[in-house]
């Protein structure tokens, strides 16, 4: 089974979010500050917000600011977000070798199912799986548990491509193996998303030539 990330692997969108980020915080008068950068960063929406609303001791529900999250992003998830390169052709290769593909995001379903349907990829997956619906974060090594079990593998029958360093620790620590994804978001993470992967390319388009996917080192 394999398990593809979406914001940062298949779509270009952590860009998005910081300026979601900023936009929020603009209308407060607040300063994003490092700890909360690194804190809310592909966490799951629930546990962001309580951070956010405890951590600048904001009046507004945890409600209230997912749900202004989300307006912020749907029209770049709906209109403007482009796929990553190679994306498109790296699934289409896959399904046409037969390979069972899923996604495995932290972002909101809204958005990611929205994204996913604009691109037209939606067919290229036998099921979307959400961290959110876990209540746990994604870097969670359970949600990969978890994850595994709703497509009834073993997890270490699956692959994970992803770019997120934690994530790929979190995975990789439960017997998947992880193709780890450079995104400039995290590029001063790259070491890290490289010691945590059993192999690790700057495109997804290096995948599409040869065997796509490295063993088990």
């Amino acid at each position: 089974m394999i398990f593809f990330d979406l914001d940062g692997t298949l779509i270009d969108s952590n860009g998005v979010w910081r300026e979601v980020d900023h936009a929020f915080m603009a209308k407060r008068g607040l300063e994003l500050t490092e700890e909360y950068i690194q804190t809310v960063t592909h966490s799951i929406f629930p546990v962001a917000a309580r951070f956010t609303k405890e951590h600048y001791h904001l009046p507004d529900s945890t409600e209230d600011i997912m749900a202004e999250w989300q307006s912020l992003a749907y029209d770049a998830y709906t209109r403007t977000i482009p796929l990553k390169e190679g994306a498109r052709e790296l699934l289409e290769m896959l399904a046409r070798q037969g390979e069972r593909i899923a996604l495995l995001t932290a972002t909101l379903p809204q958005l990611g199912t929205a994204v996913l349907e604009r691109h037209g990829l939606l067919r290229y997956f036998e099921g979307l799986f959400f961290a959110q619906d876990t209540g746990l974060e994604k870097k969670d090594p359970q949600v990969y548990i978890l994850a595994a079990q709703q497509f009834h593998v073993d997890p270490a029958d699956c692959i994970l491509v992803e770019d997120a360093p934690h994530n790929c620790a979190g995975a990789r620590s439960v017997g998947y193996t992880v193709v780890g994804l450079y995104d400039a978001f995290y590029d001063r993470h790259w070491p890290a998303v490289q010691a945590h992967s059993h192999r690790a390319v700057k495109s997804l388009a290096e995948l599409l030539s040869g065997p796509p996917f490295a063993p088990v080192q």
